[in-house]
């Protein structure tokens, strides 16, 4: 195995940086939102764009660029994205609806009671604004590496 070759594949470094950039990009835009540096959102779930979104828009792009948009391997990329892309606006959103409504729920309950005040994480899923974010965001990533690496 050679690990050398991996900082050869455009296809994994493309995603990776549609990760990271997407990462890394909700910083400044709750920055903008909030008034206050949120630094932990680096490594956060949800959020505007969703780096899920990006990281497998980004690859399956970079896939049809670098191989063909004939090639089987790009509708593999496409399927796998259009699964990420949904769970992330349906299934994963929805599941952070719950945990909001569940936290409203005990907080009501449980007024004045010495119980944990954890709460459930709210912020799983994402819009599809923010999916529609990281779409885009993974596409640009895509072409700009693309013809760097040209």
């Amino acid at each position: 195995m050679n690990l050398g070759g991996l900082l050869q594949n455009h296809v994994l470094l493309t995603g990776l940086a549609g990760w990271i950039l997407a990462q890394a990009l909700k910083i400044p835009i709750d920055l903008f939102q909030s008034r206050h540096w949120n630094w932990a959102l680096f490594i956060a779930a949800g959020g505007m764009p969703s780096s899920h979104s990006a990281l497998v828009t980004s690859t399956a792009a970079a896939v049809g660029l670098h191989y063909g948009f004939d090639n089987p391997l790009f509708g593999v990329a496409v399927a796998l994205a259009m699964i990420v892309v949904y769970d992330a606006t349906g299934i994963r959103r929805q599941a952070g609806m719950q945990a909001q409504k569940i936290n409203i729920l005990v907080e009501e309950l449980l007024k004045g009671h010495p119980i944990s005040e954890e709460h459930l994480r709210e912020v799983l899923g994402h819009t599809p604004l923010e999916a529609l974010g990281g779409v885009l965001l993974g596409l640009a990533i895509a072409l700009v590496l693309w013809f760097v690496w040209r």
